[in-house]
C-alpha cells in the first residue's frame, strides 16, 4: 500500500496533454491550461479535482487517507495522502480528475486508446 512521488509522476505520463507548473511549494497539474490537481512533495500529498459527491464519499469512507481541500462550483477538491492509497485507486482518481478538466475530444481519444473497440465510454 502506498504510492511514491515517482510512481505518481509516472501515472501522469499516461494522460495526454498534462502540464506541470512548479512553484517552491507545490506542482500544479493542468491539461490545456486548466487545473486538475496539485502535488505537494514535502507532505507527500496530492490534491485532485472531483465531483462534490465523490469528495464527500471519499472523506467519509477513509478520513485517514482523504480530506476535503475546497469546493468550487460543482467540484469538490480532495487531498490524498500518498502513503495510504494503492496505485490502482490513485490512477482511477487522477484519471477522473483529468477527465473532468480535459477537452472532450482529448478525453475521447484517450478512452479510445485505453479501451479500444468500446464505444460510448463515459469520462
Amino acid at each position: 500500500m502506498g504510492v511514491s512521488i515517482e510512481e505518481f509522476l509516472e501515472m501522469l505520463a499516461t494522460l495526454p496533454g498534462v502540464e506541470q507548473a512548479h512553484t517552491s511549494e507545490w506542482t500544479a497539474l493542468k491539461v490545456h491550461g486548466k487545473g486538475f490537481g496539485y502535488l505537494w512533495e514535502r507532505t507527500e500529498t496530492v490534491g485532485l479535482k472531483a465531483t462534490i459527491e465523490e469528495q464527500l464519499a471519499l472523506v467519509a469512507e477513509r478520513p485517514e487517507v482523504f480530506e476535503p481541500q475546497f469546493t468550487a462550483g460543482r467540484f469538490g477538491w480532495v487531498v490524498v495522502r500518498l502513503a495510504g492509497i494503492d496505485a490502482d485507486e490513485l490512477l482511477e482518481l487522477v484519471t477522473e480528475a483529468w477527465c473532468l478538466t480535459a477537452p472532450s475530444d482529448l478525453v475521447e481519444a484517450h478512452e479510445a486508446r485505453v479501451w479500444p473497440g468500446i464505444r460510448g465510454v463515459a469520462g
